[in-house]
């Protein structure tokens, strides 16, 4: 159980291309929505890290970063906690 409720989970056309094209990255991927989902906002700063942890309790938008051999993913799960999307930085 996580700190705080995904919603629905999404993610993009490139996500969806990688994720059928590579099982490591899959595993990968389901991996860090765990992280997310705990508190582990991944490859951030200090700054936005304390950012994530004041937005769980006020409802506000969660954003973790992770790196992935040379891919880089972004989680956002929005303020309502109604989405979560796994996106690549390039399709934001």
């Amino acid at each position: 159980m996580g700190l705080f409720v995904l919603g629905r989970v999404v993610c993009t056309r490139g996500i969806n291309d990688a994720l059928a094209d590579n099982a490591n990255f899959a595993e990968f991927v389901t991996g860090c929505l765990k992280r997310h989902a705990s508190g582990d906002w991944g490859d951030m700063d200090e700054q936005d890290k304390r950012e994530n942890e004041y937005a769980i309790g006020k409802y506000l938008r969660l954003f973790s970063s992770y790196n992935y051999r040379d891919k880089k993913i972004w989680i956002i799960s929005e303020a309502d906690r109604s989405v979560t999307t796994i996106l690549f930085p390039s399709e934001y």
